[in-house]
């Protein structure tokens, strides 16, 4: 005899099913059903830039000197040490000059000792600095922050679209040379948007990089964002440059026929970010990818950060469970 409660889900379930019609599959994937049980756990291990982290994912740069960015990046912070990621701070250009931002990036005390955090500047500050021989500033900035490295973005196309923008002398590869000649800091180098294209990949992959950090097209672009506050005839004119960049896919097709054409590459660490909206996205991309990597995710990020850090980590947990699952039964289509 059915328990009131079964017959009431199976009553559930008849009306949920009326509108629960899917039409389309994810091409991506083969679902195996067959082959494994439910993960015991939900934590991934993974090394990445000599950490162990309990998940492959890294929080991507977002903010700092803005109003929220203090809460923002303390929550962010809380999380990592939760959850053992890796997070990456805003432009700390800021903090060049002087602390009165400072709490916003004081975020060590936060996700601990043992997970990896990385201060960030720009490709512009970091030739400027070099070209005053304040070499010493960024060092300076590292120490301040208790970070174990430094991001540095390349975005000519939002410098050149943004008002106040910078510009460049040389090209950021060139500064990149002189950075790492002259200094023996861990350098996670980053797009902010757009992606970049094989010659760009090659060259940075030569190099002894920590990491290469995708910054993809498809998820927030910050040449339409400086169009966007820019005037009317900016944008109209300018306005096509949004569309020009390479996806998070594209990439890690470029990435993997570089390394099949030659394994002997200084940088093999990945960051894959850019339009990756959740677990599926990046269980996908770093499946594909044929080399160590973990994925990054921001502005899904952000809402849940502003002020809520009980639903920042509700919709992160599911994220990892999520990627758990994932492992389990789906296998990538060829």
């Amino acid at each position: 005899m059915q328990s009131d409660a079964t017959s009431s889900r199976k009553a559930d379930h008849i009306d949920l099913a009326l509108n629960s019609q899917v039409s389309e599959t994810d091409p991506r994937f083969y679902y195996e059903p067959a082959l494994n049980g439910h993960p015991e756990t939900f934590i991934q291990k993974q090394n990445f830039l000599g950490f162990e982290l309990g998940a492959p994912i890294w929080i991507s740069s977002m903010t700092g000197g803005t109003h929220h960015a203090k809460t923002i990046n303390q929550n962010l912070a809380k999380a990592c040490k939760k959850y053992k990621l890796g997070m990456g701070l805003g432009s700390c250009r800021v903090l060049l000059e002087d602390n009165t931002r400072f709490d916003d990036f004081n975020i060590r005390k936060f996700i601990g000792d043992n997970l990896p955090l990385y201060a960030n500047l720009g490709i512009a500050q970091v030739e400027k600095l070099l070209n005053a021989n304040q070499i010493e500033k960024i060092k300076e900035l590292i120490d301040k922050t208790e970070a174990n490295g430094l991001i540095i973005h390349i975005n000519p196309l939002q410098e050149w679209l943004q008002p106040e923008g910078d510009r460049f002398s040389q090209s950021p590869l060139l500064t990149l040379r002189h950075l790492v000649d002259k200094t023996d800091l861990k350098i996670i180098v980053k797009e902010v948007g757009q992606g970049m294209g094989p010659q760009s990949i090659h060259s940075l992959m030569e190099l002894p990089l920590a990491a290469i950090d995708f910054g993809a097209h498809g998820g927030t672009n910050f040449a339409m964002l400086e169009m966007l506050r820019g005037n009317e005839l900016k944008k109209e004119v300018y306005e096509p440059l949004a569309n020009i960049g390479h996806t998070a896919n594209e990439m890690v097709e470029s990435i993997n026929a570089l390394l099949k054409k030659s394994g002997t590459y200084a940088c093999k660490e990945f960051i894959v970010s850019g339009g990756v909206k959740n677990f599926l996205d990046g269980y996908y991309l770093t499946e594909k990818l044929n080399a160590n990597a973990i994925y990054g995710q921001a502005s899904s990020l952000l809402k849940y950060a502003m002020d809520d850090f009980d639903l920042l980590c509700e919709y992160l947990e599911l994220q990892i469970k999520g990627y758990a699952l994932a492992k389990s039964f789906l296998k990538l289509k060829p």
